[in-house]
């Protein structure tokens, strides 16, 4: 069975409380959650300033938002999409965590792949957002050069429990700076599925890692009405 590695869990331990909005109901809420031009604006900028405004603007959002901070699941899932997700390069974040098996892939299957992973991380972001009360991030400082296209950002979030490592794999895209891995508590997100999507696809194939994905999606979508 597919299951989100330990680390996850931790970063996002009111993820099974999530479901996912119709889409409507979904463009109702992003509508009132709007992208931020100067999100975008430092992605041209330096990396850990990019990472700051992303993060500076998530926060405000949520600490400003009543229905957000209270779990409405529309609002939070608008978050992740309008604030988030622009800034994240899926593609090779899949392909990283598939391996050797996404070479293999069809176009469809690949596509296929994204989809469903992509909507696997949604749950785990609108989660992480979810527990977003009085914490605050610390930027450790930058050990790259100007000229560097990939780079780590480290940070640490700090709260009322332990402080939470969190870092950041990012690459220089035409576009400016894009996420491509997150490190939480010492695991980096790509590696610790890249193990069961591969034994995914040793005892069933591509199409059985697809349908495994599926499978975990409606499992949390359905969570709710449920549980």
């Amino acid at each position: 069975m597919l299951k989100q590695p330990s680390s996850l869990r931790t970063l996002a331990a009111s993820l099974l409380a999530l479901s996912l909005a119709t889409p409507a109901l979904a463009q109702v809420a992003k509508d009132a959650v709007a992208p931020n031009p100067a999100v975008a604006a430092a992605a041209a900028q330096a990396p850990d300033a990019f990472v700051k405004a992303i993060t500076a603007d998530v926060f405000a959002t949520v600490k400003g938002d009543k229905a957000i901070q209270s779990g409405d699941v529309r609002k939070l899932i608008a978050v992740v999409d309008t604030k988030i997700l622009p800034h994240v390069n899926f593609h090779r974040m899949t392909a990283s965590a598939v391996g050797r098996a996404w070479r293999q892939a069809t176009p469809d299957q690949q596509k296929r792949l994204q989809e469903e992973f992509k909507t696997l991380l949604v749950y785990t972001y609108a989660g992480a957002v979810a527990q977003i009360k009085d914490q605050t991030v610390e930027f450790r400082p930058m050990r790259s050069r100007p000229e560097d296209t990939e780079v780590v950002v480290r940070t640490v979030v700090k709260g009322q429990g332990e402080p939470i490592q969190i870092d950041y794999r990012l690459e220089k895209a035409a576009s400016g700076w894009k996420i491509y891995d997150v490190n939480v508590l010492g695991a980096w997100l790509v590696q610790t599925y890249q193990s069961s999507f591969a034994q995914e696809v040793n005892a069933s194939g591509i199409d059985g890692l697809i349908a495994k994905l599926v499978e975990r999606n409606k499992q949390l979508a359905n969570k709710k009405t449920t549980g």
